[in-house]
């Protein structure tokens, strides 16, 4: 464990390292392709950087927040756009200065949170949850835990698979409000919430665009939808590349998830994770086309739709995304993690009081 956390510092340590390296290269090096060819080199360093860990949970950590969001961020800096950049700082903070310090700049980059936008009309308007809200589901956690632990045996396949996705969200949105309530404290940003009560969805829309991790919806809008939607609109006009666009934003999230699950078990991916990203994308256009033809003129009331939506996810995780994380054994050497981290904390509380 003393190992293991010890290469956990030295990718931090590299991840900073790299990041000043890139906060002066968009201040001497003008937006545009040199910037990119610049910025390129950092990202392939992102890339890597996972694979000098071992543990699922530490694992989990640089891969989502360095490999995937941070190194988007850093293409979308190449050409001035995103968080990185001093229009959107300016944009978001209009009393302040124009030009983002270093330390914003590397916290911005490499944690995973969204700045609240000053004109909410553009955006999602969501309540921020309560501190007691999250630590209701630490406790469910804390609770889950041991199920999966000592009586999994016990239990139906169907039920563990449900406990096992419990599990990643509340562990998912539980880190990212950690990171979000301390970001407030130390940077005074005003944030939005990560997610949004993804099990009230009422139709995939709803789900995925307005409830689910909305810092990876947000990311993926601007460094694959906006483009893709842009280039596709010249070629086969609006309604196709809003489609298309779509698909290429889904196709984007499946590579991604399976590149970290290949970080987690260090084999040839399977492919079915991007399968279940292909398929929600496909799903997501046909509801928006069904939609469109409908234009509102009829509508399964929420107490029907959301039923019908969850249960949907749900099967498609169950079939296409939980298997590949059982197989490579993540799910056991998660909870087997939380036993070793424990024992790491206590040993280190007893050295310091001893």
């Amino acid at each position: 464990m003393e190992g293991e956390i010890k290469n956990f510092i030295k990718v931090w340590i590299t991840v900073i390292a790299s990041l000043t390296y890139c906060y002066f290269i968009s201040k001497n090096i003008p937006k545009g392709f040199i910037r990119l060819f610049s910025i390129l080199p950092i990202v392939t360093i992102f890339t890597i950087l996972p694979l000098n860990l071992s543990s699922i949970h530490l694992i989990g950590i640089p891969s989502f927040f360095i490999t995937w969001l941070a190194s988007f961020k850093l293409l979308l800096l190449s050409f001035d756009k995103g968080p990185l950049s001093s229009q959107y700082y300016d944009y978001s903070h209009p009393n302040s200065s124009n030009i983002i310090s270093l330390s914003r700049f590397i916290s911005l980059a490499c944690l995973p949170i969204k700045i609240k936008l000053q004109n909410p009309s553009s955006q999602i308007v969501i309540k921020p949850k309560s501190p007691l809200y999250y630590a209701l589901k630490v406790l469910l956690l804390a609770l889950l835990i041991p199920i999966l632990h000592d009586y999994k045996q016990y239990l139906h396949p169907s039920f563990i698979l449900t406990l096992q996705w419990i599990h990643i969200y509340f562990i998912v949105e539980i880190i990212l409000a950690i990171l979000a309530y301390m970001a407030r404290f130390f940077l005074g940003l005003d944030l939005e919430p990560p997610f949004d009560d993804p099990y009230l969805s009422t139709s995939l829309q709803d789900f995925w665009g307005r409830r689910w991790n909305l810092i990876v919806s947000d990311t993926l809008l601007s460094t694959v939808y906006e483009p893709v939607g842009c280039i596709c609109t010249r070629i086969f006009g609006t309604r196709w590349a809003q489609h298309l666009a779509l698909l290429a934003m889904f196709a984007v999230s499946g590579l991604m998830h399976e590149l970290i699950y290949f970080y987690f078990r260090r084999v040839w991916p399977t492919w079915e994770v991007m399968s279940f990203f292909a398929l929600h994308g496909i799903c997501l256009a046909v509801q928006i086309e069904v939609k469109r033809c409908f234009s509102g003129r009829w509508r399964l009331h929420r107490l029907v739709s959301g039923p019908l939506t969850v249960g949907f996810v749900l099967v498609i995780v169950f079939k296409l995304f939980l298997p590949q994380y059982i197989r490579c054994g993540a799910d056991v050497k998660a909870i087997r993690e939380y036993a070793i981290m424990g024992e790491f904390v206590k040993g280190v509380i007893q050295g310091y009081l001893g």
